[in-house]
């Protein structure tokens, strides 16, 4: 029984670690592509002035929630 626990419990670590490796450092873009951000209130207006800055452009926004 005890090896049992300790088998699910590593398993568990791992799978948690995999998740936070995955949100939390994974966060890589292609050459040549701008960095990415968490939008936030105090820097929102950055994302208004690109989206309007580029009028002649065709532009979309995506906003995903994982709720």
């Amino acid at each position: 029984m005890k090896r049992k626990g300790i088998i699910i419990g590593g398993g568990l670590a791992a799978i948690v670690l995999v998740a936070f490796y995955y949100f939390y450092w994974g966060s890589t873009v292609p050459n040549g592509q701008q960095p990415l951000v968490r939008l936030t209130g105090s820097n929102i207006s950055s994302l208004k002035d690109a989206f309007n800055g580029s009028a002649n452009s065709v532009r979309l926004v995506v906003m995903l929630s994982p709720t």
